[in-house]
């Protein structure tokens, strides 16, 4: 009798496994982001704890923050997580996101060589910007409508310029951030770039770079990243409910101490501040 019961329950459970509908698939969420919180390895340090949390598998695009908004109100992601905070309004006030909730911060900072051939290094962020044109000195430019790309604009405005898109000197790579201080790197000139993104491509370089932070401490140099839903009413499709599980997790204190605990070289890449 044991080893008929024994059978029956082999034959259930296989069953139940190959059956379609009987056991529930994994819930997977669809993420745009930016192109910091994964060439950082930040999400690769959240993800599996975000899973394990809550079995929920988190995936994403890393785009430029720009990109990342379109493709939620293209309904092709259910959650965002970027950093151009004045670029996320419009789109809450369009009702295509909406549950704007601010995550964490660093900040931005302009590197260049270390023998500063323009001569910017601790210059207020405009003086350094006009010093930099003045001298017709290499710029690397992400030219991407990223979140670092949107700052860079509004800084060349603050300074009173006009984006000198069409100068020689000022190059666009149309690249992630990492591939883009590359670039500057083999230019032998200045690039602007977030902290955390620095923190990782000095550690690349063995806490050794080329380029070194010349420039900042400037208050307009603040970097906000804010997790966003794609708005339901507006894509059928999204995932508001599993949207809201991943913004409620990234906000709540067990992954803000996680946030803070990331470190490469020693050095904080992101300081968590949600409220």
């Amino acid at each position: 009798m044991k080893k008929i019961n024994v059978m029956l329950l082999t034959f259930a459970l296989v069953a139940l496994l190959v059956s379609p509908g009987l056991v529930k698939a994994e819930e997977v969420l669809m993420m745009a982001t930016t192109t910091s919180t994964d060439n950082t390895g930040l999400l690769d340090e959240l993800a599996p704890k975000f899973q394990k949390d809550t079995g929920i598998e988190l995936r994403w695009t890393a785009v430029g923050t720009g990109k990342a908004l379109k493709m939620g109100e293209n309904c092709d992601v259910d959650v965002l997580l970027v950093h151009a905070p004045a670029a996320e309004q419009k789109y809450v006030d369009s009702g295509a996101l909406k549950d704007r909730k601010e995550v964490m911060y660093n900040d931005f900072v302009i590197i260049g060589p270390a023998s500063d051939p323009a001569g910017v290094k601790g210059l207020s962020v405009v003086d350094a910007m006009k010093t930099i044109a003045s001298k017709k000195a290499a710029f690397v430019s992400r030219g991407d409508n990223s979140g670092t790309n949107k700052k860079e604009i509004s800084l060349w405005k603050t300074a009173g310029m006009a984006v000198p898109d069409k100068d020689a000197w000022y190059v666009q790579t149309g690249q992630g951030m990492i591939k883009s201080i590359n670039i500057a790197e083999e230019r032998d000139g200045y690039i602007m770039t977030d902290r955390g993104t620095y923190i990782k491509y000095e550690a690349n370089k063995n806490g050794n770079p080329e380029l070194k932070v010349l420039v900042e401490g400037d208050k307009t140099l603040f970097n906000q990243y804010s997790v966003l839903a794609v708005n339901p009413e507006k894509c059928k499709n999204a995932k508001y409910a599993l949207a809201t599980k991943f913004s409620n997790w990234l906000t709540s204190s067990k992954a803000q101490k996680d946030i803070a605990d990331f470190k490469l070289l020693g050095k904080k890449l992101f300081i968590p501040n949600a409220k």
